[in-house]
């Protein structure tokens, strides 16, 4: 029986300390809740197929027929940037490892000093120099690490999120560095395809009014007026959304700090990172180099090692005689003679230094056994003193005393 060590190794998304769920072994990467996601994904896809199957085929005949190629190729470019916001990775920063995190204790312990007791410590703050402007970072208490400039821990997916800008319910994920652009994008071409298809909704009601009348046409397109109201209502929160992001990026900010006040509290701080100029602020975010994830969620790690017990049934146990051996292979597996052999009980140590009882018993058991062994050991036991232990001094007071 040998002892085996198994190391195993997982995909380090498995082990990923944040809230999120991971899918296609790791490649799609969203947060827990999801369920918002779908509904968006539902009204987009429910919204176009009720287009395409009332209003494009009238369309199509009576004004143009590049009227549903057209909504067909915005309709597929809204869904590759839905889903490229919600399945990438936003810019999730990795938590500092044990020997990092205790380092950098280390190191704020050593720049703060002996607090006093009652007082309470100072900021764990470091200054940074961004165009000439100092930024300050924050020390995260949950990742270990202190945050880059413009970073933030999502309380919903606890993670720390390079250049947070906020966590979106209706895309499934967080909006970092990462899928801004692609999250800019898809609401700008998700406010044009609901514009595109209020507006032929209400040029296909008007057109077949002009034969069948209003109401007859609101009875036989019962689908355009479900379409009209969905685009009626999603219409000024998609578009104002889309105008409230194009005002960020032409000032190069995010949605996080233009919420706290970060560049237009009360010091009246500028934005170091804006190049005053709206349009290199929309090439930086739009048209800017495309960061790689710093996760490595798809690499491999190894765990912890496992020993497992490999033994043959030919082979006999170490702790059992022959006989034993040959029985106990035909009626038990090895692993289970190999747990037996472990609890037997084993014989009772050998002291080192014997006392005296035990010297009187070896004596007598010599004595009943060969008389001329014991009078040699006699004329030895003469000639060499025995030794003497506090028990035979003990016995040799009690015997005087009496």
């Amino acid at each position: 029986m040998s002892a085996v060590m198994i190391t195993r190794k997982v995909r380090k998304w498995e082990k990923l300390p944040g809230k999120n769920t991971f899918c296609c072994d790791g490649r799609v990467m969203m947060a827990r809740q999801k369920g918002v996601f779908y509904l968006t994904l539902f009204l987009i896809v429910g919204t176009c197929a009720l287009f395409f199957a009332f209003e494009c085929p009238y369309l199509a005949v009576h004004l143009s027929p590049t009227i549903p190629v057209f909504a067909a190729l915005l309709f597929l470019f809204v869904l590759a940037m839905l889903l490229r916001t919600s399945f990438s990775d936003p810019g999730v920063l990795p938590r500092a490892l044990p020997e990092e995190a205790s380092f950098i204790e280390m190191e704020i312990e050593a720049a703060n000093g002996n607090v006093p007791a009652g007082q309470r410590p100072p900021p764990r703050i470091r200054n940074v120099e961004i165009n000439n402007q100092i930024v300050k970072l924050k020390y995260c208490y949950t990742c270990k690490i202190f945050r880059p400039p413009r970073a933030s821990h999502c309380s919903i997916c606890d993670n720390c999120v390079d250049r947070f800008d906020h966590h979106c319910p209706w895309v499934g994920n967080c909006v970092g560095k990462r899928n801004y652009r692609y999250f800019y994008l898809f609401t700008l071409s998700l406010s044009l395809l609901t514009i595109y298809i209020f507006t032929f909704n209400i040029v296909h009601v008007v057109m077949r009014s002009v034969d069948n009348g209003f109401l007859n046409t609101l009875k036989e397109t019962p689908g355009t007026v479900l379409e009209v109201l969905v685009c009626f209502f999603t219409l000024w929160s998609v578009v104002g959304l889309t105008g409230f992001h194009t005002y960020l990026i032409s000032l190069n900010q995010t949605t996080n700090e233009d919420i706290k006040g970060s560049w237009s509290g009360k010091n009246r701080v500028q934005n170091p990172y804006s190049h005053k100029n709206m349009i290199k602020n929309c090439c930086e975010v739009l048209c800017g180099p495309t960061y790689p994830s710093v996760l490595d969620r798809r690499g491999l790690m190894q765990l912890s090692p496992v020993s497992e017990f490999s033994a043959n049934d030919t082979d006999a146990s170490p702790c059992s005689s022959s006989t034993d051996s040959s029985n106990s292979s035909k009626t038990l597996p090895s692993t289970k003679r190999a747990i037996l052999c472990l609890h037997k009980p084993r014989p009772p140590p050998i002291r080192n230094n014997p006392t005296s009882d035990d010297l009187k018993a070896s004596i007598t058991d010599t004595a009943h056994t060969s008389p001329a062994h014991s009078q040699a050991e006699e004329s030895s036991a003469a000639k060499t003193p025995p030794l003497a232990t506090p028990e035979t001094d003990a016995e040799a007071s009690v015997a005087k005393s009496h």
